[in-house]
């Protein structure tokens, strides 16, 4: 029987970089395998830990468009859309969608961090 989720990897080009971004996004902190470099995880925030793994020919996803699907994205709940965009633009994110504009029913904007992942920031 499954446990527990271990973590969520996410491919890249450049796991330290892409480790460093989100443990700054999410207060957490960056822990190497000193055996495997190409493999980083962020820990000390409330929630799974998330994985940065090096991929050779590492392609970001499209979003929209499904040339290259984003076949995952992460949602964070926040209590400041506007602080947490702010926070996350500084860290290196690049804003997709600022949908709750766009939809009067959305809470939610679209993001890409660092290696071109779609993530989305909540207003709960």
């Amino acid at each position: 029987m499954i446990r527990k989720l271990q973590a969520v990897a996410l491919d890249c080009d450049d796991p330290v970089r892409l480790a460093r971004f989100y443990a700054e996004l999410l207060g957490g902190r960056v822990v190497e395998d000193p055996e495997d470099p190409d493999w980083l995880e962020v820990h000390g925030f409330e929630g799974t830990p998330l994985a940065c793994q090096r991929v050779d020919g590492y392609r970001p996803p499209e979003w929209p468009g499904q040339q290259r699907p984003q076949q995952v994205h992460l949602d964070f709940d926040v209590d400041d859309l506007d602080g947490e965009e702010k926070r996350a633009l500084a860290l290196g994110a690049t804003l997709l969608e600022r949908t709750d504009q766009i939809r009067p029913e959305a809470n939610w904007r679209v993001y890409a961090d660092p290696a071109g992942h779609p993530f989305c920031l909540c207003l709960h």
